[in-house]
């Protein structure tokens, strides 16, 4: 009576199917992380304006904040002259670097560079950094 048991196509329908959900399963939650590193962050989550005191500009100096949930930078090149911009490279998302001794900003991770007023001057970078409104209030430069 030693009978070896095979197993119906059906059963093996269904764990073939088990395994494929499951394999998806796991290729979902690997990818997942993945995609969204490489996917632009939206521009919710912040304000749509930010004021900041002008004493924390420093002349010819950058100040970085967050501006619409992303990285920001005010420069002040001239006195009283004042520009914001993204903080966030146009070639791959990285976070630029404001070199105030070469009154550039420089890209770490692949050496873009840009001018104070966000324009491409070197390297990958295929657009300059986007620009935001600036105005005075009193004491207080406004960004947006």
């Amino acid at each position: 009576m030693d009978q070896q048991s095979v197993p119906s196509p059906q059963r093996r329908n269904f764990l073939l199917l088990m395994l494929a959900g499951v394999g998806s399963a796991l290729g979902a939650m690997a990818a997942w992380p993945l995609l969204k590193f490489l996917s632009p962050s939206g521009s919710g989550g912040g304000s749509t304006q930010v004021k900041i005191a002008k004493e924390k500009i420093p002349l010819g100096g950058a100040y970085f904040f967050d501006y619409r949930g992303r990285p920001a930078v005010l420069l002040e090149p001239k006195p009283g002259e004042y520009v914001a911009l993204t903080a966030v490279c146009t070639h791959l998302g990285c976070i630029v670097k404001w070199h105030k001794d070469q009154q550039k900003f420089i890209c770490p991770c692949h050496g873009g560079q840009f001018s104070a007023e966000g324009d491409v001057l070197k390297g990958p970078p295929p657009a300059p950094l986007e620009s935001y409104q600036v105005s005075l209030d009193g004491d207080q430069v406004v960004v947006g």
